[in-house]
């Protein structure tokens, strides 16, 4: 006769092991999206660079227009608040981070996205 009491046991240590993996996994390519303001080319090479420099950040995208940020991450490296810190770090809000006044007031004139006015100005690569 089989002994369902240590049977069910084993399915039960089973299956919680297999829920805690699952929860503990984390994905090594997440596809993320989040709004960065800045409004020129120097902006966008700025906040890619800073996003890049991250172990576990494998591709970055900030579109001007749209001021959207696209990139594939591996969780188990970094986090996305550790993302945004590091863009906020070289002078660019994003939908959860701030930028320093200072370092944000050491930005570009053209750069300085929080001034309405800033969006008129020439934004080309060559400042």
């Amino acid at each position: 006769m089989i002994n369902t009491n240590n049977s069910f046991k084993a399915l039960i240590v089973t299956l919680l092991l297999f829920i805690g993996f699952n929860l503990n996994a984390q994905d090594k390519n997440k596809k993320i999206s989040f709004y960065v303001k800045g409004n020129c080319e120097m902006c966008k090479s700025r906040i890619e660079k800073a996003s890049l420099k991250l172990k576990g950040v494998k591709y970055v995208s900030w579109n001007i227009q749209s001021k959207e940020l696209n990139l594939i991450m591996d969780e188990n490296k970094c986090k996305v608040i550790d993302i945004k810190k590091t863009i906020a770090a070289v002078g660019h809000d994003t939908d959860e981070t701030v930028a320093d006044l200072k370092i944000y007031e050491a930005l570009p004139e053209c750069c300085k996205y929080r001034d309405p006015n800033s969006i008129h100005m020439d934004h080309g690569k060559s400042h």
